[in-house]
């Protein structure tokens, strides 16, 4: 079982979609996806697992970032003997205007 908590009605987000999640030990997210604008940037919290992007598998370990395009079909799965937490934040891709210090007022 996924345990997914959405952030954007709690807080209020305009701009972005803000998760946390959990994947059981032998696990997975239950489908194989990709999206028509956002990219998806990954944080992993806790644990060990892999993604498979476009039939790549790449291993995940706690403290690992990752980005993934938009047309990367992805899914993600908890290590055999460990689960995985990790943070996703989807953001439409190519849309930042400025960085933090071009877009700060003083």
């Amino acid at each position: 079982m996924w345990y997914q908590t959405e952030l954007h009605d709690l807080l209020g987000l305009t701009g972005a979609e803000v998760s946390v999640n959990t994947i059981p030990a032998g696990g997975s997210v239950p489908f194989v996806h990709a999206h028509k604008a956002n990219e998806e940037i990954y944080f992993i919290l806790s644990g060990r697992g892999k993604v498979e992007i476009d039939g790549q598998s790449v291993d995940l370990v706690e403290g690992d970032w990752l980005r993934i395009a938009p047309e990367g079909r992805r899914r993600i799965f908890a290590s055999p003997d460990s689960p995985i937490g990790f943070i996703c934040i989807q953001v439409k891709a190519g849309s930042l205007g400025a960085y933090t210090a071009d877009d700060a007022l003083a």
